[in-house]
């Protein structure tokens, strides 16, 4: 039944965004594993259509942050107004406060207001004002950052890119899904129909944690992120808390593709989104280039035994 659930969640994103099957599947895989995306690429090509989709999709809480270089934490978290009627502040609840949050060019704004997230996306909780207040869930931030060389961006701290379960491009489209989408009347990504619910969601992330791994394949996860941590082309490999990510994300791919148990192929697919921007390349110690990163992951996969 859930993957029946999944596979119709697959086809409505699909209509929306064209011929990207595999970055809509990347983003129900973070959504499934508790896990937050985060998508670079030029803009224009689909990003913010990608998370208003799977919102409408499963009839979600949906907030959109266009983050900006003015942009201040207490704009994303909330703020306590004074009323005056009542004589005591109340506090106001900042768009942080949804199902899944929007974070439009994250990059664009200080490291100031960067840092804001990092207690919603880690402990989905928010404090203001020693107060502390609880995320409803399923709570997922869907992050677009520009190109780290383009004009007006800050590039991501180690620790706010380590939240980030799954980094990923979506590239242009091909020439048939170009025309496709020049030719055909595309529908507006907040009216496509919601096929799962709120508990649809919550009973699917608990599936994610029932998932087999055998310990060969635990093994095998163990070789690659030794391999990162090792690597001369190195000087950052992956942390221990990246590796319960990864394995975790290799739970909700095998859900995704109807699947109760791990496979090899899990584990490859997911070794470049999941560990690219927790490494960092000697090379190109001052940025985080996906192209970089990733290359020396699949470099690394082809050198390990793949387990039988």
């Amino acid at each position: 039944m859930s993957q029946e659930k999944i596979a119709l969640l697959k086809q409505n994103i699909g209509k929306v965004i064209f011929g990207k099957d595999d970055i809509i599947e990347y983003a129900i895989i973070a959504l499934l594993a508790r896990g937050h995306l985060l998508i670079e690429d030029v803009p224009g090509v689909g990003k913010s259509s990608l998370a208003q989709s799977l919102a409408s999709s499963l009839h979600l809480d949906f907030k959109r942050i266009q983050f900006t270089n003015d942009l201040l934490p207490a704009d994303i978290t909330g703020v306590s107004v004074y009323d005056q009627g009542e004589k005591k502040f109340h506090f106001q609840k900042g768009p942080l406060f949804a199902n899944i949050v929007l974070a439009d060019e994250i990059n664009r704004s200080t490291p100031r207001t960067q840092s804001a997230l990092l207690e919603a996306m880690n402990e989905r909780q928010i404090s203001a004002d020693n107060t502390t207040y609880d995320l409803e869930e399923p709570f997922m931030v869907i992050a677009t950052q520009n190109q780290i060389e383009s004009q007006g961006t800050y590039p991501l701290p180690e620790s706010q890119l380590d939240r980030f379960m799954l980094y990923v491009s979506m590239g242009y489209p091909s020439i048939e899904d170009e025309r496709r989408l020049l030719k055909s009347a595309r529908p507006d990504p907040s009216s496509i129909e919601a096929l799962l619910n709120k508990e649809d969601v919550l009973q699917l992330q608990t599936q994610v944690d029932q998932v087999k791994i055998e310990p060969l394949l635990t093994d095998y996860i163990l070789n690659i992120i030794t391999a990162t941590r090792d690597n001369s082309h190195l000087t950052l490999g992956v942390s221990p808390r990246g590796g319960l990510i990864f394995q975790q994300a290799i739970r909700a791919r095998a859900l995704v593709n109807g699947r109760d148990y791990c496979t090899p192929d899990d584990v490859k697919n997911l070794a470049a989104p999941v560990l690219c921007h927790r490494v960092i390349p000697e090379s190109h110690s001052n940025s985080r280039r996906f192209a970089d990163t990733a290359t020396i992951i699949e470099k690394i996969l082809e050198q390990l035994p793949v387990p039988v």
